[in-house]
């Protein structure tokens, strides 16, 4: 494997700032990785070699004549197929989609073409997003790079295995319920979602409107804050984005990076551990605070008393929104049009036959749920009584914020499991979420760092959660933690991975 693909963005950024490296170089080696390791791992749906070397060449072209460019150009970066790019397909993972190509791009596909990194490709989901696994593709399952026969996460699997795999040293995924965060828990990778409306949703195609948050993933805490730093801030398209500039991100993940966490008050929630977490992962989770306290941070237990009941409202609040907003596909104005065989085509029988054949099971499932759920009769007993209980959810936090500067658990309940193992048990996929769900409901920002392996030798994510618009304090603090855990494992997790068999 080329030595560049290994390197994080903040190295490859400084080495092609030095001119050590050209851009040309780093997106190439990329793109021979994706060739060598995409038979096995599947994480790309779209490759855009052809684009994202275009972009390399113009990026050294302008470093070489002087132009000061922002810290990441040249560096390349993979991104979700929910997010629309323009003249790449994006297909959402869903075949109502098939082949759509855009005719604009998202706000942040914007800042990182505005900033010059070469986009490697789009990468493979969850239809829709609606998964815990990436095996709800349309196109087919993402396997994990420690086990090619264990799902990646979902349902930004593919982003979390393009980054685990060194097809890419930058990814975007998004996160509705832990999308970003549980792919990067059982990857071995670092997943952020930010404060809701962090990061704009202009040209992010909605699933659950009040939850959806795009987010790095990287292998780096250092490389999601400057990430996050690019693609974040006020964006007038977006009615939902905060009108307020970033905290320091990068800086608190340098000072991060410096061990010292003295004065910070850690709080674990009682109600995020305990019964249903692999002894492995609560192991780990054990160890890690003991190194944050060595760190200095005072560890305090906290009750979120209604988190219990996150699992449940989340399950009416997304699926009715995800059933509203998925009615603009109906084979009339874009994407797939199926017309019936027989009888007359009226727009209803096309509808049903459009959306009878591009939506999947697990799509189809949920939308049905949300109608029923927003239905006349049941409005106010199930999604208006999961709003109150949001409600609750986001009082907690409050409280629980008067007694810690963060909050913190395990990001997800096991290692991965292997592919097809829950398929048939919706409620045990949906399980996967159980402590990663809660930052969505109230808009808090949540990110999983890698803190070591289970006893069957698959990645463990740690959850750190912050008050909205404090996202600088989930850098500090995990940058703290992975630099910590890196000087016992003379390394980064990823070192510890069993190499991929690559096409020859």
């Amino acid at each position: 494997m080329s030595d560049l693909t290994r390197l994080t963005a903040a190295d490859l950024a400084e080495r092609l700032a030095a001119g050590d490296v050209s851009s040309v170089e780093v997106t190439q080696a990329h793109l021979d990785r994706i060739a060598a390791v995409e038979p096995a791992v599947h994480a790309f749906l779209h490759v855009s070699g052809e684009e994202a070397l275009a972009t390399a060449r113009d990026v050294d072209a302008r470093r070489a004549a002087g132009e000061q460019l922002h810290t990441l150009a040249g560096v390349p970066i993979a991104v979700k197929d929910i997010i629309v790019t323009k003249g790449l397909p994006t297909t959402a993972g869903s075949k109502i989609l098939e082949n759509w190509v855009p005719p604009y791009d998202a706000t942040l596909v914007e800042r990182i073409k505005a900033a010059g990194l070469p986009i490697l490709g789009k990468t493979n989901m969850d239809e829709f997003a609606m998964g815990s696994s990436t095996e709800h593709s349309a196109f087919g399952n993402t396997h994990n790079p420690w086990d090619l026969d264990r799902i990646p996460g979902g349902s930004g699997g593919g982003s979390a295995a393009a980054v685990a795999a060194f097809e890419a040293p930058l990814a975007i995924g998004t996160d509705t319920g832990g999308s970003i965060r549980q792919p990067a828990a059982v990857t071995g990778t670092v997943g952020v979602k930010p404060t809701y409306g962090g990061v704009s949703r202009y040209g992010l195609i909605a699933l659950a409107s009040s939850l959806d948050q795009a987010g790095p993933v990287t292998r780096t805490v250092l490389d999601s804050a400057l990430l996050h730093e690019l693609i974040g801030g006020h964006d007038p398209r977006d009615s939902t984005s905060i009108d307020e500039p970033l905290p320091a991100l990068v800086a608190a993940a340098r000072q991060g990076l410096t061990g010292d966490l003295t004065g910070v008050r850690v709080g674990v929630v009682t109600e995020l551990t305990g019964e249903g977490y692999q002894p492995g992962v609560s192991a780990r989770f054990a160890e890690s605070l003991e190194v944050l306290r060595g760190a200095g941070a005072e560890i305090v237990e906290v009750s979120c008393p209604h988190f219990t009941y996150a699992l449940g409202a989340y399950y009416l609040i997304l699926p009715s929104e995800a059933s509203s907003n998925l009615a603009k596909f109906d084979g009339m104005r874009f994407g797939l049009r199926v017309e019936p065989t027989e009888g007359p085509v009226t727009a209803e029988r096309v509808m049903g036959a459009t959306r009878g054949a591009g939506f999947g099971d697990e799509v189809k499932r949920r939308i049905i749920l949300g109608t029923y759920a927003l239905s006349a009769g049941y409005y106010d007993a199930y999604y208006g009584s999961a709003q109150k209980v949001r409600t609750l959810i986001q009082r907690d936090f409050d409280a629980a914020f008067t007694q810690a500067d963060v909050l913190v658990s395990p990001t997800a309940p096991t290692t991965a499991f292997k592919l097809g193992e829950k398929l048939d048990d919706p409620l045990a996929m949906y399980l996967n979420d159980v402590a990663t769900i809660p930052a969505n409901l109230a808009g808090v920002p949540g990110l999983s760092v890698p803190n070591g392996l289970s006893d069957d030798g698959l990645p463990v994510g740690f959850q750190v959660l912050a008050p909205a618009k404090a996202d600088d304090r989930l850098y500090r603090v995990g940058a703290a933690l992975e630099a910590l855990l890196e000087a016992q494992w003379g390394g980064s997790i990823l070192d510890r991975a069993p190499e991929l068999e690559v096409a020859r």
